[in-house]
């Protein structure tokens, strides 16, 4: 078998869900409203050991594995999406120290994640570097034994409640894409500063702003790799992270069809449940068949990606955790406007949570690579 859930892994999600229910769903439109980091929730997640469950043991973490970490993405997402990114955005963030990083990086920077003293962001996106990541103009230059970093990191998730940040930048201009390097930045650096917080259309509890570097001279031993190998090891880094943003999407989507189902047996009309209309059936047969069917293609390409953190590469695993990153926001999308038809106009209002979940649906289509660029992935892969 390619994967399959352990009894370890089917108790982890009923832990999961009954936090969520418990301490984050309440929360979640308030969060959504005033657009403020949910630190209650953090706190919860970090008590409960959920705040980074990827991280390995010998670094204090819980040692969980990819299959563990979807799921808690998942159920978390299913409440909150913003909250879903702490757990999400602390392996985007670490991912690429574990693929890449001398095990003295690893020792002083999972460790305070662990424990839950400091979160962890990835700044590779640019103003004029989105899907192009490679065309970023970030700059770290050599001086003796330090580097110095100037430029602007764009969409960069949790910004400035992250202590620490892997930053991609230009070592050598003349090498392209070979001449990008990775570094750890940390919040505290002279002359790092944060742009103000995007107006967003959802996750709105999860601040997104600029990354600016403006002369932050690091010791050359925070490079993340040799260098040169940065983008190398972006590109790797998403491979595995793609699946968690399935994994955020899966959550979403199962959230909204479960209010959904809920409001149709509950909701009357023409004198009965419109639960017993078969065109409204079909939408909700329709809306869990996508969502399963996504499902079980993100468990597939997490099961690839943590035998590939092991050593054991997996060739198809670039176009898998695309497809799933790809399949599972769709569904989320679909899923998540059909719920707001299925609730009517009431659907529409923010006193009924499937508008939220729709809003927050959109970005999963987008951040990560955009489907376009999925697709793009995709086809390469099949195609070579």
């Amino acid at each position: 078998m390619t994967y399959a859930l352990t009894e370890e892994h089917e108790m982890l999600r009923e832990t999961v869900r009954a936090l969520a229910d418990e301490k984050i769903a309440p929360r979640a439109a308030e969060a959504d409203e005033r657009e403020e980091f949910p630190w209650d929730v953090y706190k919860s997640l970090v008590a409960a050991d959920l705040h980074a469950i990827h991280v390995p043991e010998e670094y204090g973490g819980a040692g969980g594995d990819a299959l563990a970490a979807v799921i808690v993405i998942e159920e978390v997402a299913r409440a909150c999406a913003s909250s879903s990114l702490i757990p999400a955005v602390n392996k985007l963030g670490t991912v690429p120290l574990l693929l890449s990083a001398s095990d003295e990086l690893k020792t002083r920077y999972l460790t305070p994640v662990a424990t839950g003293e400091a979160m962890f962001s990835y700044a590779l996106s640019e103003p004029e570097a989105g899907s192009d990541a490679a065309a970023m103009k970030t700059r770290a230059v050599l001086d003796g034994d330090h580097y110095v970093l100037n430029g602007v990191k764009m969409w960069i998730t949790n910004a400035g409640v992250s202590e620490y940040y892997t930053v991609m930048a230009v070592t050598d201009p003349s090498a392209g894409a070979r001449g990008i390097s990775a570094f750890v930045v940390e919040k505290s650096d002279e002359g790092v500063s944060f742009g103000p917080k995007e107006k967003k259309l959802g996750i709105k509890a999860s601040p997104t702003r600029q990354v600016i570097l403006e002369d932050v001279r690091i010791p050359a031993s925070r490079m993340i790799g040799a260098p040169g190998t940065g983008f190398k090891t972006a590109l790797a880094t998403l491979d595995h992270t793609r699946v968690t943003i399935a994994a955020q999407a899966l959550g979403i989507a199962q959230g909204a069809l479960d209010y959904a189902i809920g409001y149709v047996k509950e909701r009357k009309q023409f004198g009965k449940a419109i639960a017993d209309f078969q065109g409204l059936q079909f939408m909700i047969a329709d809306m869990g068949m996508k969502l399963e069917a996504a499902r079980q293609l993100t468990y597939h390409a997490a099961a690839k990606s943590e035998l590939a953190m092991h050593g054991r590469p997996q060739k198809d695993l670039t176009f898998l955790s695309s497809a799933a990153k790809c399949a599972a926001s769709d569904a989320a999308m679909e899923i998540t406007t059909d719920a707001v038809q299925l609730l009517g106009g009431y659907g529409y209002t923010r006193e009924f949570p499937v508008e939220r979940m729709m809003r927050d649906a959109k970005i999963t289509q987008i951040y990560e690579g955009t489907n376009q660029i999925q697709r793009m992935v995709m086809a390469r892969q099949l195609l070579k």
